[in-house]
């Protein structure tokens, strides 16, 4: 049975991704490391503090628990990303090449790391933007993914390092609250709606963005690992879509359920971010080469949601 680390446990998708994994492979299979202290959220099994940009400290966690399979998730996000540049590209870059370092050295099974549409800049093109355009990204966490993903194929191509990446659009759940980046409006318009109170979104009305709903983000990460390595022909990072939608639309969406939901808009330095990226994603390379297929459009992701938060609010508040 493979050993699973992951690391950035404690963020929004490696929480569930973390339990989720635990779910499939036996809590004590998957191991979840952060610099935070541990929470329910993870569900149960071996915890241990770890910050990524300490290599030999990743070193003994793999040694003590004679992992196989990494998936490496800690990163500094866009928003936070814009505001301690110097740090983003520190712990974004020392931490992926630490991890591809060591899968190299001990010939690890296989390591999963995250890129994303920040990856695109302005002279990609904006509808339905495909695997192959440029990547010219204006954020430093834009310039982070970039190079990592030219890390990863170099490590594949170079060394066989058996590492696989997906290039994540704006990803919404409602299991923890969002972790620093350009599309958090889309998890914390919820919060909103459900408190009864209106929601300030600092995106224009019409600024649309490709998103996922974090079960499909899940999903995805775990199907491309689960994957024949035969069948993984991008090796720098495949694009993966789900939906795309505006704050006016996902606004909608709320007020369907919840009639008397207001919204208004203060754009700030995030829209100068979102209006470098594409409005939608052509991820037919993940679909015809491995099979990706999303399950959540927009409003049945607003109607997971606005059933299931509450539960997690209250527990939360208890």
């Amino acid at each position: 049975m493979s050993r699973i680390l992951v690391t950035g446990a404690l963020g929004q998708l490696g929480s569930e991704l973390t339990a989720e994994l635990r779910n499939i492979y036996g809590a004590g299979n998957v191991i979840a490391t952060d610099i935070r202290e541990p929470n329910e959220q993870i569900g149960e099994g071996p915890f241990e503090h770890l910050d990524v940009m300490d290599k030999a400290r990743i070193e003994e966690v793999i040694e003590k628990y004679d992992v196989t399979i990494i998936y490496h998730l800690a990163a500094l996000l866009s928003a936070n990303a814009e505001q301690n540049i110097n740090l983003a590209w520190k712990l974004n870059m020392d931490g992926l090449l630490n991890v591809l370092s060591i899968a190299r050295e001990k010939n690890l099974e296989r390591i999963f790391w995250p890129s994303s549409i920040a990856v695109f800049g302005p002279d990609a093109t904006k509808k339905n933007t495909p695997q192959n355009t440029p990547t010219n990204p204006t954020t430093v966490y834009g310039i982070t993914k970039v190079a990592g993903e030219q890390w990863c194929a170099y490590f594949y191509n170079k060394f066989g390092v058996d590492v696989r990446s997906l290039r994540y659009p704006g990803l919404i759940g409602y299991k923890s609250l969002p972790g620093g980046g350009t599309t958090d409006y889309a998890v914390d318009i919820y919060h909103k709606a459900l408190a009864g109170e209106t929601f300030s979104c600092f995106l224009k009305n019409d600024t649309a963005l490709p998103m996922m709903y974090m079960s499909d983000a899940v999903k995805s990460t775990i199907e491309l690992m689960q994957a024949d390595e035969e069948k993984i022909k991008v090796r720098t990072s495949y694009n993966v879509a789900a939906i795309s939608f505006t704050p006016e639309e996902i606004a909608g969406s709320i007020q369907k359920q919840i009639p008397d939901f207001e919204i208004e808009y203060e754009p700030d330095y995030r829209q100068e971010i979102a209006s470098s990226w594409p409005d939608s994603i052509d991820d037919s390379a993940a679909r015809n080469d491995w099979g990706w297929k999303h399950e959540f459009d927009l409003d049945k992701m607003t109607e997971d949601i606005l059933k299931n938060l509450p539960n997690v609010i209250e527990k939360a508040e208890s």
